[in-house]
């Protein structure tokens, strides 16, 4: 990650191939590539690695959870300790998600007003109220250097009807967590709008002019990686990331598969998060440049070859997959270790690869060569 830094935040396409476009965004805490992947992670930790191990991998940004966060250490805790980065000792830029989605999927008995939402603790029962105002009360705490309106994520499938009244509450909460965001920040930190309305167009559209009026400093795509299907996500990001404001950031929640990365780029999406790569290796699913495969299978027991010999992440090329397939039959810690440090840099790689394609002007190329290696199956 370079080490310049800045005041302000600000975004800057260097170039484009087609829709795809690569550039970059800078913040107080330094500069992120795009198109940029952000490591998950939940509860001040990118699970199963150091956070000098995330940085290794090529990671410029990561991203923390409100909801996970504001329940347990509490925003307030980790405000006294000096804010996220210091607790987590992790000094490049953190996005902070609203919370909402969790709100939406994990919280019990929750409760919708105009206000926002009451629900109650999935760890130990007790009771919160989720504002938008106090969603960025709690991100400021937390000191991220990106931040997010509050939201309510629908879910899929969905009526147009329930499609939209959704959508319009999202707007209106935009609004307020802007004027939350604008009587709080500090200077150099970012407020991202999140476009809504389904799979239905003229819903996106709706939203997106109303989140461009507001002026955010960039614009996320929530809503989408719900369910519907890569072939469903694509539609809509044809309909819609053409109209998004061609000087902000573009970041699309929750995805994905390296396909998804790839489809999503050349559709001019900018950032990127998922749990996908560190869930995945936790579980023993290592992600390559020839598709996903499944290390406890059994025809690793007796393969000395690395996960990838020519990559310079230490996980993929220093130990043999017979020893990761080994590691994870012992339930040793160290299999989910090693194989979440190899996804992370895998699809770090694939950020770069993308980078530079698109600033080569060969990104159509890249993307058949992509194509053509996922549907080998080596390995």
């Amino acid at each position: 990650m370079t080490s310049t830094k800045t005041t302000e935040f600000s975004f800057k396409v260097s170039a484009t191939d087609a829709a795809a476009r690569t550039g970059m965004i800078r913040t107080p805490r330094g500069d992120i590539r795009t198109p940029a992947f952000m490591p998950v992670g939940t509860a001040a930790t990118v699970k199963a690695m150091l956070p000098e191990h995330v940085k290794a991998t090529g990671a410029d940004i990561i991203l923390g959870n409100t909801y996970h966060l504001m329940l347990r250490p509490t925003a307030e805790r980790i405000a006294k300790f000096g804010g996220l980065h210091k607790f987590m000792r992790w000094d490049g830029p953190i996005l902070t998600d609203s919370g909402g989605f969790q709100v939406m999927s994990l919280a019990q008995l929750r409760k919708m007003t105009e206000e926002g939402v009451t629900f109650q603790s999935h760890i130990d029962g007790s009771s919160h109220f989720l504002t938008p105002k106090r969603s960025i009360e709690i991100q400021c705490m937390l000191g991220s250097d990106i931040q997010m309106q509050l939201d309510e994520c629908p879910p899929f499938p969905i009526t147009e009807e329930t499609a939209e009244s959704s959508m319009e509450l999202s707007l209106r909460w935009a609004r307020r967590s802007k004027q939350a965001f604008i009587d709080r920040a500090n200077p150099g930190q970012a407020l991202f709008g999140i476009v809504q309305g389904s799979t239905f167009e003229d819903l996106r559209r709706r939203s997106l002019d109303g989140l461009a009026e507001m002026d955010f400093h960039g614009y996320s795509i929530g809503g989408l990686a719900v369910g519907e299907g890569q072939e469903e996500m694509f539609r809509v990001l044809d309909f819609l990331t053409p109209h998004m404001p061609p000087d902000n950031p573009r970041y699309l929640m929750g995805v994905g598969k390296p396909s998804d990365l790839v489809g999503a780029v050349a559709r001019g999406v900018d950032m990127f998060d998922c749990v996908l790569p560190t869930r995945s290796g936790r579980h023993g699913q290592a992600w390559t440049k020839y598709g996903p495969i499944n290390i406890k299978n059994a025809k690793f027991v007796e393969d000395e070859s690395p996960l990838d010999p020519g990559s310079d992440c230490p996980a993929s090329a220093n130990y043999s997959k017979a020893y990761l397939n080994h590691l994870f039959k012992a339930g040793e810690y160290l299999g989910p270790m090693l194989l979440t440090w190899h996804n992370l840099h895998y699809y770090q790689q694939l950020m770069d690869e993308m980078r530079e394609a698109i600033a080569e002007g060969q990104f159509d190329t890249f993307q058949q060569a992509f194509h053509e290696a996922q549907t080998t199956r080596k390995g």
